[in-house]
């Protein structure tokens, strides 16, 4: 309570002068648009700085861009293979700041070079604001489920012991329609394999954090009864026709009886004394052969043509961040693309196509402790990954669509200056203190900017914001920063990438994907 009349309080009285101002009289348009001294403003002369100030500049840049939309044509060719990349918490203020991170303003990240553009509505059966396990439901299986549940419909109340039971509720993902007409399918992600988003492939639980036996019974559940998200990746019926799975999540499928291959102290956290990795290598088929890998010296030297499925576990949780990976030269851990890469090697052997989701998970869960910086990065290799399967593959025939689970509470803010630092200072306060380009309505980042002795902010340019993990300013205190609950884009190139236009269902988008490809129950190009 007493941290709640803090906020309230601190809030209070840094509105305190605008407010006052605006009930005696009204704000003027320059003091809500204010200008700066030129000096502020960074020239940089390697962009178009000169080109910029002209009206020609404009003019053609604009022209270029309404002839490629006039010549543009639309494709209506069935699509063999589809590519679904789910950047988890990749709202639009992300994208907006991970061009600048990348590169500059005008910067574009490999999705926004794609010809159609739409967008999508979020939440979930119960909840206005998202998360990322009814939404994997929604864009994978074409149904809205309720918050924290997976693969399931809305009758399925959250951490319900027996609802899951009754597989009447249970959704099924495109990845079993495209294998239903003889496709291969498989996922990639930088979360554990087990998390929310790759289990809408194929789990059906009540509750997205039983990832492994011991958190059922946390919940007070029976794991005799319930198989865990792991044990249904391994063995149900979705999860042992995938050809690829790579990303993280070793410690959900062992017990504490075994040593992690990669760090001695750490060991799994089933309590069942089940070993999930060797099962799955033991369900070979006769003449068949599953490759396990867990570092990416042991992915690249996978023979693909003599490998009929591939299951990569990278990390005992989720895989590193990319900025961890690079400043600490942890070479044994393979890029996100880099596993994009060598799925698509496995999976394009089948002459018939194939699905594939990749997820950038990683993406969500910086933004979650407030480190827009990691976030920005995450999203910027997760375009890096992208753009290696536009480039692999044709538009003619390979459908690829991008977009976001749902959003976050972040914020891209202020005036900064043209070509100024992302994550540097945009302006300063009614306090006479500056305030950040970045910042986010909640989240743990609120400690490290209130100076709570004496009721004010801290000044950031006292503050160290240079490290990868430095929190970017939160307005109120939560643990975990929060979703947000606003439409995410969904970009698309390839065949019948013009259906995914203007705005629609999260739910939706399976169905425009399975059309293109000519799978699944409902409506379908070739039929039409």
């Amino acid at each position: 309570m007493k941290l709640l009349v803090l906020c309230v309080t601190f809030l209070a009285s840094a509105i305190a002068v605008p407010l006052e101002r605006n009930i005696q009289g009204s704000i003027s348009d320059d003091e809500l648009h204010p200008s700066f001294p030129e000096d502020r403003f960074i020239r940089f002369e390697t962009r178009n700085a000169q080109l910029e100030q002209t009206i020609n500049y404009w003019r053609e840049d604009a022209m270029k861009t309404v002839d490629k939309l006039v010549k543009r044509n639309e494709n209506r060719n069935r699509a063999k293979n589809v590519i679904l990349f789910l950047g988890d918490g990749m709202s639009i203020a992300t994208v907006g700041m991970a061009r600048i991170y990348a590169g500059g303003e005008e910067k574009q990240l490999a999705f926004e070079k794609f010809p159609y553009f739409g967008m999508s509505k979020t939440y979930c059966v119960d909840y206005q604001v998202a998360d990322s396990a009814c939404t994997s439901t929604a864009y994978l299986s074409g149904v809205k489920g309720n918050y924290a549940t997976i693969g399931v419909n809305g009758q399925v109340p959250n951490e319900d012991c027996t609802a899951e039971l009754d597989k009447t509720t249970h959704t099924h993902s495109i990845a079993d329609w495209a294998m239903d007409a003889g496709k291969d399918a498989g996922l990639v992600t930088t979360t554990r394999v087990t998390h929310a988003s790759p289990a809408g492939i194929y789990a059906h639980t009540a509750s997205r954090d039983w990832e492994s036996d011991s958190f059922i019974t946390e919940s007070g559940c029976d794991p005799n009864v319930l198989d865990d998200i792991a044990e249904q990746l391994v063995l149900g019926d979705t999860g042992k026709r995938l050809k690829v799975i790579l990303g993280g999540g070793r410690q959900e499928f062992y017990g504490s009886e075994v040593v992690d291959p990669e760090y001695s102290t750490q060991s799994g956290g089933r309590t069942d004394g089940k070993n999930l990795i060797q099962t799955w290598l033991e369900s070979a088929e006769p003449g068949k052969n599953h490759a396990y890998v867990w570092n990416k010296q042991e992915l690249f030297n996978v023979d693909v043509q003599k490998t009929d499925r591939l299951l990569g576990l990278f990390e005992p949780s989720h895989c590193v961040y990319n900025l961890e990976r690079v400043r600490n030269n942890m070479s044994e851990e393979p890029t996100l693309a880099e596993m994009v890469d060598r799925a698509t090697d496995v999976l394009s052997k089948n002459d018939k196509g194939f699905f594939l989701f990749v997820e950038g998970g990683r993406i969500d869960l910086a933004h979650h402790s407030n480190w827009g910086k990691l976030a920005l990065d995450e999203t910027v290799e997760f375009s890096k990954a992208v753009e290696l399967a536009r480039n692999k593959f044709s538009e003619e025939d390979t459908l690829i669509v991008v977009t976001a689970d749902h959003s976050h509470s972040l914020s891209y803010n202020g005036y900064p200056s043209r070509g100024g630092d992302i994550f540097g200072i945009a302006g300063t306060g009614s306090d006479g203190l500056p305030y950040m380009t970045l910042s986010y309505a909640n989240g743990v980042g609120f400690y490290d900017h209130i100076d709570i002795e004496n009721k004010t902010r801290m000044d950031v340019r006292t503050i160290d914001t240079s490290s990868d993990f430095f929190r970017f300013p939160a307005t109120f205190p939560v643990e975990y920063e929060t979703h947000g609950g606003e439409d995410v884009s969904v970009y698309a190139s390839g065949p019948w990438a013009h259906l995914f236009t203007g705005t629609y269902e999260q739910n939706t988008i399976p169905h425009m994907m399975a059309y293109a490809a000519c799978i699944g129950d409902g409506l379908k190009a070739c039929s039409t």
